[in-house]
């Protein structure tokens, strides 16, 4: 069922009152807003305490900033939530907030994007840290705007968090994501040790993403020894993979290292003396026989 404006209305103080509750804002910090139509967005007035807003309180703008309904005056960040709506189609709300650890990353000039937490990483994928910008001017939004094809939740370098989403629910469930990452990875930073989860287990993630049917086109992926990994594990099904294995394979075994995998095993003992040719000959059969086996066992 498609909400009414005031079922739009009632949401945005909900959700309000939880982020006045969670400590993300203080005074009048913070804005939050829904795209109700294609050319008028509901959001929070400025100079007022988002825990004592009520609904009637809420202002419309349509998207150049106007005001089209309303006593107070819009926030004068407003300009920042109209330019994701006008770049990034599927967004529908935002909210803006200084939650305390994810504002101190903020701060610090660090972006969360190591590939560290399962959740993070199916759900969201890296968050960025956009540049500096004044804040009720374009420099925000023109500093976001680079992200905003694949991310949805963003550090604003000392200054808050943004978070985007389908509706306001998705957008706060993203900043309270974004704020339990934030405090375990300074948790962990202060016990001395940050585990990066391996490649290997983090394309398997990537893969359980694909497999809750969320999107990989314009996944961020997240951060190991200074490269984003964003393709999920796969099965060797095909030619290319297929062939992709065997060279490396062949590869590890004349240049005499190590290779994780029994195939690889089986042939080092005997590379001494062999040339690459007759090895990717030996190799190709051997992985050969591997997917025979792989597809009787399908059947």
């Amino acid at each position: 069922m498609e909400k009414t404006e005031s079922m739009h209305r009632n949401d945005i103080i909900d959700i309000c009152k939880r982020v006045q509750a969670n400590g993300w804002v203080a005074a009048n910090d913070g804005n939050i807003s829904i795209r109700i139509s294609k050319d008028v967005v509901l959001c929070t007035p400025t100079g007022q305490s988002k825990g004592c807003l009520t609904t009637d309180q809420l202002i419309k703008v349509d998207m150049d900033g106007n005001k089209k309904e309303g006593e107070l005056e819009p926030s004068s960040e407003i300009k920042m939530h109209l330019d994701v709506y006008k770049n990034k189609e599927s967004v529908k709300s935002i909210v803006h907030a200084h939650p305390p650890y994810a504002t101190g990353f903020a701060v610090a000039g660090i972006a969360l994007d190591q590939c560290i937490m399962p959740e993070i990483i199916i759900g969201l994928g890296s968050i960025p840290i956009t540049r500096f910008g004044t804040p009720s001017t374009m420099e925000i939004p023109e500093n976001i705007r680079p992200y905003l094809k694949e991310h949805d939740v963003f550090l604003l370098e000392n200054h808050g968090a943004l978070s985007a989403g389908s509706d306001v629910f998705q957008a706060y469930y993203r900043m309270e994501s974004l704020e339990l990452f934030a405090k375990i990875s300074l948790v962990a930073r202060l016990l001395g040790n940050v585990n990066v989860i391996s490649k290997d287990n983090v394309k398997k993630l990537i893969k359980v993403r694909q497999d809750f049917g969320l999107p990989l086109t314009d996944y961020p992926g997240c951060k190991i020894d200074g490269n984003f990994i964003k393709e999920p594990a796969q099965r060797m099904t095909s030619a290319g993979s297929t062939q992709d294995m065997i060279n490396e394979v062949s590869d590890s075994i004349t240049s005499g290292k190590s290779v994780s995998g029994s195939t690889a095993g089986a042939q080092q003992g005997t590379a001494a003396g062999m040339d690459r040719e007759k090895i990717t000959e030996i190799v190709t059969e051997v992985v050969n026989n591997v997917l025979k086996g792989m597809k009787k066992a399908d059947n």
